[in-house]
C-alpha cells in the first residue's frame, strides 16, 4: 500500500507517525527491545498524549533476526500464524551494548540500534558491512480516516541491489519498481495475481526478508520509495525477519529450515504424467487408447491423471466415480497399473450442494459458516458449493476418510486444485481471523491430503499436484504454475513464475506442457515439450483439447519420445539435485542467479535456469528455432552435440525442435543412467560417468553421489582428472563406464 504523495507529502486522509527517537533500551541475554517516540522529545510535557513504537528483537534461528514493531500490543491474537517447524525453542541470539550502541548476533547476522538519540536499524554481515538499514521512516504506523491502522516498514536498497521472489508472480523477474500485495487470486499466469503468494524475498546483495504474517502484506519494491522495499499490514504488529546469507543458496537454505523443507517426492514423479485434459469427453476406452498410444510410440508414461470429470457434473467434490462413464473403476486403476502406470485424480476442497456430502458435512458442521451463522455459500464453480473448515480437526479427518477411498482403490496421488477464492466475511471453527485465513487456507487443506498419503503411502511415496500455496507449503510438493494459454509469451510466464518460487523456498515445480487453455500450434507445443521435460515434473495437460503428442504430428511424438528418455537418463544426477532440495532447500531448478551471484548480468537473466548446479537450460521461446541466452563464465558443452562454448557471453543460436542449449559446465562429472524406460530403475545398472574436461581446464577432483530411490546414498565416485587423465575410486563393485568429455 502506498502511503505518500511524492516525497513531501502524504495521500489524502494518509497519517503516518515515524520511529524518531529512542527512549528506552532494555537487553536481555538473548534479546533486545526499543521504546520510540514518534516524534522529538525536547521536554516532559512532549511525552504527554504522544504515542511509542515498541520494537523488539531476537533470533528464531541461527542467522535469523526478527524484528516486531507494535504500535497498540493489546489486540486479541486470533491466529491464523505460520508454523515454524525450524524455529528455536529459545533465541538464537546474543546481545551487547558498546557506548550508545546495543547489538543482537545471530551467527554471521547482526543487528546493531543506537540507545539514545535517533532511531535506526542496521542489519550488518559478518564482515562488518551494512547489508539494508531502517533509517527515518522505516518503523511505523500510519492510520486512514473512516478507519484502517498500518504497520509498515522500510529497508533500504543499495545502489544495484535487486529483489526477487515474492512467490509465484508472472510479472517481471527483478521485482524492482513493483507494487505486490501477498493476496491468493486465481488470476493465471497473465496477469498480476498469484496462486502462491510468499512473503519472502530474496536480495542480491546476500540476504532476505520473511514478513511473519500470513494475511494480506503489501510491498512497494523501490516503487514508493525508489531506494525502499516498504512492506504494510494492516494489523498493530508487524513482524519481519532478516535472514543471513551470505550466499543466496545460504539464503534459501535458512529460509526453507525455519518454514519447513521439502519432502522428498518419489522417483516415479518425476516422469511424464499425462491427463484427460479438463472439459474434454473421455471413458475407460480413451484413456486406454492414450496410454496405449503412448507404448505403441515409444513414449515412456509414469502417470496418468484424471481431471475433474471423472466425478459426474455439478457433484464435485464427492469423490466418487461417474458410473455412467467408469463403471469399474477398481478394475480399471487395476488395468491402469498392470501397464506400469501410477494414477492421480483431480480433487478440490469445495463442496457441491448436489453432492451427498453436502448434507453430510452440513449435518456434522464440518462447512465455513457466514457470521449469522448460515453455510457460507456460492455458484462460482460449482453450485451452491460450501468450503470444507480445516481448522476443524473433525472436518480434516472427514475429508481425509473421503479421500483413503480412493487410496483403497489404488490412487496414488491428488491433484490438489484451486484453494485460492477463500471469503473474508466468513466465521472460522477454531476463530481465525478471516483476512488471514484467506491466504492460509490453502496451507492447511494441502497438508490434510499430503499427510494422509504419507500416512497411506509410507513417507518418500506422498506427492501431490498442488496450485495454490502460501509460505511453508514447500513441504508438501510438487507445485504447478496453474492455467496459463497454449503461446510462446504464456510459455515465458510460466518460467518466470517458476524462477520466482524457486527463489521463495519452493523446491520442486512444474507446469502444463503446451499451457492449458487454447489448443498450442504444434511449434508452440514441441518447443514446451523440450522445457517440461527439462522441468523438475513433467505434465501433460490441457483445457477443452487433448495433449497426447501425436495430436500435433509426428515429429511431437519424436519430441516427447526424445526427451522423456533423456529424463530418464538424468535421473542419477536429477534425483541428486532432488535430494539437496530436500535436504537444503536449494531449489531443483535454479535461477542463474543462485549459482553465479556475484555475475551481474545472471541476476536479471529470466529466460534459461540451471537445473541443479551442473546443467544449464535455455528453453527456445520461437517457432523458427532463434534463442538469446546468457553463458556464463566458464567453458561449457552441449550435451546433445558435443559443441563448446565460453562465456560469459551472450549467444544466438537457432535450433530444431529435437534441440535447445542444454550446456554442461566445466569440471562437472555428470552420472547418467542406462535405462530410458522408466524414471525409477536401476540406475547403478551401466552407470555411466560423463566428465567435463575441455582444453584449457585445471587439474581438479570431484565427489559424485548417486542416489537410491529412496534418497540414501546408493554410490560414491571420487573421480580425478591430473595431466590429463582420469581415475575414479569408488566402494562399490557394480560395473559403471567413464566418458570424458573436452
Amino acid at each position: 500500500m502506498k502511503f505518500t504523495d511524492g516525497f513531501w507529502q502524504m495521500r489524502s486522509g494518509v497519517h503516518a507517525s515515524y520511529a524518531t527517537e529512542v527512549r528506552d533500551v532494555s537487553l536481555d541475554a538473548d534479546r533486545l527491545a526499543a521504546y520510540a517516540s514518534v516524534k522529538r522529545v525536547t521536554r516532559r510535557g512532549d511525552t504527554l498524549n504522544a504515542p511509542l513504537i515498541t520494537v523488539e528483537a531476537h533470533a528464531p534461528a541461527e542467522g535469523v533476526i526478527a524484528v516486531r514493531l507494535t504500535h497498540h500490543s493489546g489486540r486479541r491474537r486470533k491466529g491464523p500464524d505460520f508454523e515454524l517447524p525450524g524455529a528455536a525453542q529459545q533465541s538464537a541470539a546474543t546481545t551487547r551494548t558498546e557506548g550508545a550502541t546495543a547489538e543482537l548476533t545471530s551467527g554471521p547476522l547482526t543487528l546493531r540500534l543506537p540507545t539514545e538519540g535517533t532511531f535506526g536499524l542496521e542489519f550488518l554481515d559478518g564482515d562488518g558491512r551494512v547489508l539494508t538499514s531502517a533509517g527515518r521512516k522505516g518503523s511505523a504506523y500510519a492510520t486512514v480516516d473512516g478507519g484502517g491502522h498500518h504497520m509498515f516498514a522500510q529497508l533500504a536498497l543499495g545502489v544495484g541491489e535487486t529483489v526477487h521472489g515474492l512467490g509465484e508472480r508472472f510479472t517481471p523477474y527483478v521485482k524492482n519498481g513493483q507494487s505486490v500485495d501477498m493476496w491468493q487470486a486465481d488470476g493465471g499466469t497473465s496477469s498480476e495475481q498469484a496462486y502462491k503468494n510468499i512473503p519472502f524475498y530474496l536480495s542480491s546483495r546476500g540476504y532476505g526478508v520473511f514478513v511473519n504474517h500470513p494475511g494480506k502484506v503489501s510491498f512497494e519494491v523501490g516503487s514508493e520509495a525508489v531506494g525502499q522495499v516498504q512492506f504494510s499490514v494492516e494489523d498493530q504488529t508487524l513482524e519481519y525477519f532478516v535472514i543471513a546469507g551470505p550466499t543466496p543458496k545460504e539464503v534459501l537454505s535458512r529460509y526453507a529450515a525455519l518454514t519447513g523443507l521439502p519432502a522428498l517426492p518419489p522417483a516415479w514423479s518425476f516422469g511424464l504424467w499425462l491427463t484427460t485434459s479438463f472439459t474434454t469427453s473421455y471413458d475407460e476406452a480413451t484413456v486406454t487408447s492414450f496410454v496405449d498410444g503412448m507404448a505403441e510410440r515409444g513414449i515412456p508414461l509414469s502417470v496418468f491423471h484424471f481431471d475433474c470429470f471423472w466425478m459426474r457434473e455439478y457433484q464435485w467434490c464427492d469423490f466418487e466415480w461417474d458410473s455412467a462413464v467408469f463403471p469399474d473403476p477398481e478394475g480399471m486403476i487395476a488395468r491402469l497399473k498392470d501397464k506400469g502406470l501410477k494414477i492421480c485424480v483431480w480433487i478440490n476442497p469445495y463442496i457441491g450442494q448436489k453432492s451427498a456430502l453436502f448434507e453430510e458435512g452440513a449435518e456434522k458442521g464440518y462447512f465455513v459458516l457466514t457470521p449469522g451463522g448460515d453455510i457460507w455459500q456460492w455458484d462460482k464453480w460449482q453450485a451452491g458449493m460450501a468450503l470444507v473448515d480445516f481448522t476443524n480437526p473433525e472436518a480434516t479427518a472427514w475429508f481425509q476418510a473421503k479421500l483413503k477411498v480412493l487410496l483403497d482403490q489404488g490412487v496414488d496421488g491428488f491433484k490438489t486444485d484451486f484453494g485460492e477464492r477463500i471469503p473474508t466475511d466468513v466465521v472460522w471453527h477454531d476463530g481465525s481471523d478471516a483476512e488471514r485465513m484467506h491466504n492460509y487456507y490453502t496451507h492447511l487443506y494441502n497438508k490434510a491430503v499430503f499427510e494422509l498419503l504419507e500416512k497411506e503411502r509410507g513417507q518418500g511415496e506422498a506427492v501431490l499436484f498442488a496450485r495454490s500455496a502460501t509460505a511453508g507449503g514447500q513441504q508438501y510438493p510438487v507445485h504447478w504454475g496453474g492455467d496459463c494459454w497454449s503461446s510462446f509469451e504464456a510459455m515465458s510466464e510460466s518460467l518466470r513464475g517458476g524462477l520466482s518460487l524457486s527463489l521463495s523456498g519452493f523446491g520442486f515445480w512444474s507446469h502444463d506442457i503446451g499451457g492449458f487453455e487454447g489448443t498450442p500450434d504444434p511449434a508452440v507445443f514441441k518447443r514446451w515439450l523440450a522445457f517440461g521435460l527439462l522441468s523438475s515434473h513433467s505434465r501433460l495437460h490441457g483445457s477443452s483439447s487433448y495433449r497426447v503428442p501425436w495430436e500435433f504430428g509426428d515429429e511431437a511424438v519424436d519430441v516427447a519420445r526424445q526427451f522423456t528418455r533423456l529424463k530418464h537418463r538424468l535421473m542419477p544426477y536429477l534425483y541428486g539435485v532432488a535430494v539437496e532440495a530436500h535436504r537444503t532447500g536449494v531449489p531443483t531448478m535454479r535461477p542463474l542467479l543462485l549459482e553465479f551471484p556475484d555475475d551481474p548480468t545472471a541476476r536479471t537473466v529470466d529466460r534459461e535456469y540451471m537445473l541443479g548446479p551442473d546443467v544449464l537450460v535455455a528453453p527456445v521461446f520461437t517457432d523458427d528455432g532463434q534463442v538469446e541466452y546468457y553463458v556464463p563464465e566458464g567453458t561449457w558443452t552441449h550435451l546433445l552435440t558435443g559443441d563448446t562454448v565460453t562465456g560469459p557471453a551472450w549467444r544466438r543460436e537457432t535450433h530444431g525442435f529435437d534441440s535447445l542449449p542444454l550446456l554442461v559446465r566445466q569440471g562437472a562429472v555428470l552420472p547418467l543412467g542406462a535405462d530410458e524406460s522408466r524414471p525409477d530403475g536401476e540406475w547403478l545398472d551401466g552407470l555411466e560417468l560423463r566428465v567435463h574436461v575441455p582444453a584449457g581446464t585445471g587439474d581438479f577432483t570431484r565427489t559424485v553421489s548417486v542416489p537410491d530411490r529412496t534418497g540414501a546414498v546408493a554410490a560414491t565416485y571420487e573421480v580425478v582428472y591430473e595431466g590429463g587423465e582420469v581415475r575414479v575410486t569408488t566402494g562399490t563393485d557394480r560395473p559403471y563406464t567413464v566418458t570424458v568429455v573436452g
